[in-house]
């Protein structure tokens, strides 16, 4: 890589990782069947109550918006503060839009798919980010992005659209305050861990990564 860059490490600007602060990673990659664009963020310590609420509220407003069930058609300006809601209730709040467009096996950001005002309306096999944040200058920044396939919803009355998560990696268990969550959102939780187990479970044995598999099963418990 190019040790001039930014995301290039290097001997003057490295430092030791620690066990006493959060880290935000935002991970991805290219393949042939499709692009990645995961954000996952981390505490191996003991993070501050603060740091603990406004990540298990970042997750829920990731949560809130992935499980939400809207009419067709709808422009996602309309519907992106559903990821903002549990961050507002106690004035906080992020300075990024909520989710763009992902490419197939192109760009990692891609028009005209997303949350803004000037995006199309949401169309069912439409693929976007969903990745609410709260950013503290100086100490710590949280993001959970995951990947999301609009789908049709199972309602009465057709045709009403949902979204169906498709980043399978878990949430940091440590950052979680479950005293938060709605048992909606525990049960959505749940299901995701499933079906993380189910998708994710199966390969990592396949390929004898028994070490990973053991961290997996124990980031999914319920």
């Amino acid at each position: 890589s190019d040790p001039s860059s930014p995301h290039s490490p290097s001997n003057g600007s490295s430092r030791t990782l620690s066990a006493r602060e959060m880290y935000l990673f935002d991970t991805g990659g290219q393949y042939l069947d499709g692009t990645t664009d995961i954000t996952r963020t981390v505490h191996w310590g003991e993070p501050t109550p603060l740091q603990k609420e406004a990540y298990t509220r970042v997750l829920m407003g990731n949560i809130d918006l992935s499980r939400l069930v809207f009419p067709s058609n709808t422009a996602g300006g309309t519907v992106e503060s559903f990821a903002r809601r549990a961050l507002w209730e106690v004035g906080l709040n992020y300075g990024h839009g909520t989710g763009h467009g992902i490419g197939n096996f192109l760009s990692v950001h891609e028009w005209p798919v997303g949350f803004q005002s000037n995006n199309v309306p949401l169309e069912a096999g439409m693929f976007t980010s969903i990745e609410p944040g709260y950013y503290q200058d100086g100490e710590f920044g949280i993001r959970i992005e995951d990947i999301a396939l609009v789908v049709e919803a199972q309602t009465e009355e057709e045709p009403f659209l949902t979204f169906e998560v498709v980043s399978l990696v878990p949430y940091d268990r440590n950052l979680i305050d479950l005293s938060l969550l709605s048992p909606e959102q525990i049960r959505y939780l749940n299901s995701y861990y499933e079906r993380i187990r189910a998708h994710v479970g199966p390969e990592l044995r396949r390929q004898q990564l028994e070490e990973a598999y053991a961290w997996l099963q124990e980031s999914t418990e319920p």
